[in-house]
């Protein structure tokens, strides 16, 4: 015998291991012949062996162990015996789990007061494992009083559930003996929660008062919903059906059935804890079927004195909390990748400055014809490419360079509609209709071209992507005033007068999870290798910084299902005239020749290397710098002024407007020519500089050249007009 418990010593002693037990000879045999089984089957059992005393047992066998080299032997009394009726008393069986279901937890004790059985209920409330045996430990030891003489589990203190102790012989009212013989009587301890009862609950007066909860609950803003010790929900308020999503719906039978699936077996546990342990109260994280990207913290309390214990589950009605944390977390994110992308995007200029700034170099020693010239000019194409890509870039971070005009809508659709029907097809018709007293807008007409023109992509794609490929897209223009805006009631449009453009497919509408993060840079719904997620990204850069606004959302037919999608571009209309046009500048190559005196300052190696030598062979005196601190050093030392600055702008140190307002402050009338491949617009907001010219990067050999000559050409033509 390796172990044996004290029910067992008890009744054969610490001598006596299966199958040499005190019973008869035929019984021994049979107890014998059970143990071959056991080893044999895996598991055996008789009934009616009788003991020396003539009492009746049943015996059963199975092997366990690692390598199921133990029998695991159990002996039970037969109930024709003196007695045993009380000994069949089993508490870790189906009878101490039906009075833990109604609330009460047992235990059986000697005279003494020491445990011999409990069941899981009572162990786990005791001493937190339903597992625990607590056998030989002493009863009262897991109990506590208060003031008041309230006995309390001492596990949970005073926020537990007062306790009714009742202690039940198991003493056989005619023989007067108890099941261990009559040396030791025993005890069968209920212990139960306050409120568990006839007249104390969901009967009578107990049911008139849970219905009036009931009634309260439904009517609060946050949602509530209430389940039994099981976990079976009992009832919700409208509040908690919106916010799981069952809204006109209903509950489910189990609080687990509103979760993933990752989230069930915590939320059982949960349950279960507070439904059988003391009155307390938590919170746990969990992610609902009706939104499961977004965790939410569902509230848990136990409740007491309303006869069953049950569990108070809570939940806020957070849509539209939700709805704006969204909202903010997307417009950080487009924040924090324009400011990532623009800084990509600089980089990478310069590399593409010093790329084609190279190839225009060697095409000018080179002639159709010769071996290296197509390898040149492929070379340069391709870095053209990679400089249009940079430029989808800033445009959806809005540090583009742009061009504005007062232009009227009509004229750019009308210049790119030839464009959209070629990319279309024979069948994908476009319609276009336009409003009338359409107020002029300030945009770039080229960079307005490409947002119609990556919308109607999106578009065809969409309506390709349903099967047929044969379908409607429709283009609108709409003079909307400041009161009609107004009567929107829209949070985001400030009340002005717009002019609207409206694009909208047959395609089938925008899934409602794809509308959040359709504008996103990098966000497609096409398979791998058919799209960049730059189009839309690029066109709600170019519509914000035009200072417009882009919506999306779909076209409902009666039943409301989406048939397609509809994207709206609301651009401020300018008020005022209209500035004349500058007539075009003459060709700056008749003037390359007239020479001057340039300051080049650029920290990049690359880019000013090609620069110099560019503005070198234009005929110009160059001398070049590596940052701001080397440039006015050079103004100082310099013996003849310089006619030009031509400076980068983001440098180690000492930056280009920090030089440039050094060395106006000795030189006021000096021209200043930044280069940048940040926008202007926003570079002048930030340097505010007067009297300074920008060229963009990535330029060409030619592009730096004419720009000098341009900007030189001027101020010597502003001294001659004020000498």
């Amino acid at each position: 015998m390796v172990c044996a418990n004290s029910r067992f010593l008890e009744a054969f002693g610490a001598g006596a291991a299966p199958p040499a037990l005190p019973f008869g000879r035929a019984a021994r045999e049979a107890v014998t012949l059970l143990a071959r089984s056991a080893w044999r089957d895996g598991t055996a059992a008789i009934e009616g062996v009788a003991d020396e005393d003539g009492r009746l047992w049943h015996v059963s066998a199975r092997r366990a162990g690692r390598g199921e080299d133990h029998l695991i032997w159990r002996l039970r009394p037969d109930a024709g015996g003196r007695g045993s009726e009380l000994d069949l008393v089993d508490l870790s069986g189906p009878f101490g789990k039906m009075l833990s279901r109604a609330g009460i937890e047992t235990a059986i004790t000697t005279q003494d007061g020491v445990i011999r059985a409990v069941s899981a209920g009572f162990a786990e409330r005791a001493a937190g494992d339903a597992r625990a045996t607590l056998v030989g430990q002493d009863f009262v030891s897991f109990l506590r009083t208060d003031e008041r003489d309230r006995i309390f589990y001492a596990r949970e203190g005073r926020s537990g559930t007062p306790q009714t102790l009742v202690d039940v012989p198991l003493v056989d009212p005619e023989a007067r003996v108890g099941p261990a013989g009559p040396d030791e009587a025993t005890s069968l301890m209920l212990l139960i929660d306050s409120g568990v009862g006839i007249g104390a609950g969901w009967d009578g007066a107990g049911q008139a008062g849970v219905a009036q909860l009931e009634a309260l609950l439904a009517q609060l803003p946050l949602g509530l919903a209430m389940t039994d010790r099981d976990g079976r929900f009992l009832f919700g308020n409208e509040a908690f059906l919106r916010s799981v999503g069952r809204e006109g719906r209903g509950l489910p039978a189990f609080p687990t059935d509103l979760v993933v699936r990752e989230d069930k077996a915590a939320l059982s546990d949960a349950v279960r804890r507070h439904g059988r342990g003391p009155a307390i109260s938590s919170n746990v994280a969990v992610r609902l079927v009706a939104s499961p990207e977004e965790p939410v913290s569902l509230g848990l309390a136990g409740v007491r004195g309303l006869g069953e214990a049950a569990v108070l589950l809570s939940l806020a009605d957070s849509s539209q909390e939700n709805q704006l944390r969204r909202q903010v977390a997307q417009a950080t994110k487009m924040q924090a990748v324009g400011q990532l992308a623009g800084g990509v995007a600089h980089d990478f200029n310069n590399v593409l400055t010093a790329i084609i700034g190279t190839c225009d170099l060697m095409l000018l020693r080179h002639i159709p014809g010769d071996s290296d010239y197509d390898d040149i000019q492929q070379i340069r194409a391709n870095s053209n490419r990679a400089a249009a890509l940079t430029r989808q870039l800033l445009a959806f971070s809005r540090q583009q360079t742009l061009r504005p005009e007062i232009i009227q809508l009509p004229d750019v659709v009308s210049e790119v509609s030839p464009l959209i029907k070629r990319l279309l097809g024979g069948k994908i018709t476009f319609y276009v209709q336009h409003d009338r007293n359409l107020g002029p807008v300030r945009a770039d007409p080229q960079q307005l071209e490409q947002v119609i023109m990556n919308l109607a992509v999106n578009a065809r794609d969409a309506i390709q992507a349903r099967g047929n490929g044969s379908g409607r897209i429709s283009l609108y223009t709409r003079a909307l005033k400041a009161k009609e805006v107004i009567q929107l009631g829209s949070e985001v449009l400030p009340a002005a007068d717009y002019t609207v453009l409206i694009m909208q497919d047959t395609g089938g509408g925008i899934p409602p999870h794809v509308l959040p993060k359709l504008f996103e840079p990098f966000f497609t719904t096409k398979e791998q290798g058919k799209g960049t997620g730059l189009g839309l990204s690029t066109a709600y850069g170019i519509v914000k910084q035009s200072g417009g606004f882009i919506f999306a959302d779909n076209v409902l037919d009666k039943s409301g299902r989406p048939t397609g999608a509809r994207f709206t571009v609301y651009l401020p209309v300018h008020h005022g005239p209209a500035p004349r046009k500058r007539a075009a500048p003459p060709p700056a190559s008749s003037d390359w020749a007239a020479g001057g005196r340039v300051l080049l300052v650029e920290d990049e190696e690359m880019v000013r290397a090609v620069a110099e030598r560019a503005l070198s062979r234009a005929g110009y005196e160059v001398t070049a710098c590596a940052g701001g601190e080397e440039g006015l050093a050079a103004i100082a030392a310099a013996k003849a002024p310089f006619d030009i600055i031509v400076t980068d702008v983001m440098m180690p140190g000492m930056d280009g407007p920090a030089m440039v307002r050094a060395i106006r402050a000795r030189h006021p009338a000096i021209p200043v020519l930044f280069m940048s491949g940040f926008a202007e617009d926003v570079l002048r907001r930030d340097i505010d500089i007067p009297e300074v010219h920008f060229i963009a990067k990535p330029f060409s050999v030619a592009a730096i050249a004419e720009k000098v000559g341009a900007v030189l050409r001027e101020a010597r033509a502003e001294q001659r007009a004020g000498g």
